[in-house]
């Protein structure tokens, strides 16, 4: 069985003692240019901020040259594959799906109301208005 101390490590079976690994950290790029112009506001406080973040003074720089170069706000961008842009004809062919699923569903909700409303006339003996119609012609 193993046991967890409380240094997350885990001894196994054997009494050997293994140490986790630490998760290394993601550092956003709103996160960078936030310590960065806490850095540029107060110079004299560098070492002070570095500290309580628990950055070195080259990860400052290397965000800073980032910066100058306009990468660390392309950082911010979506990742991935652009979408695709549809012909107007392709478009158009997924409007017209769209707008024919919301039909549709709107079509079976209206089926069920109406076959609803034909049994509680049934169950109350009553003709219904469309049954009326129908005689009248």
């Amino acid at each position: 069985m193993y046991q967890l101390n409380q240094e997350t490590s885990v001894t196994t079976p054997s009494g050997t003692e293994v140490q986790s690994k630490k998760l290394r950290r993601k550092l956003t790029a709103d996160y960078k240019l936030r310590i960065l112009e806490e850095i540029d506001r107060h110079p004299e406080q560098k070492g002070a901020i570095l500290r309580r973040e628990g950055l070195y003074s080259a990860n400052v720089d290397a965000w800073r040259y980032a910066r100058s170069e306009g990468s660390l706000s392309a950082l911010n961008k979506a990742r991935g594959r652009k979408p695709k842009k549809l012909s107007p004809k392709d478009q158009s062919l997924v409007d017209l799906k769209a707008q024919n699923a919301i039909l549709q569903a709107r079509l079976e909700k209206a089926e069920l109301i109406i076959d609803f409303q034909k049994k509680v006339y049934e169950i109350f003996g009553v003709k219904s208005p469309i049954d009326e119609k129908s005689e009248q012609r």
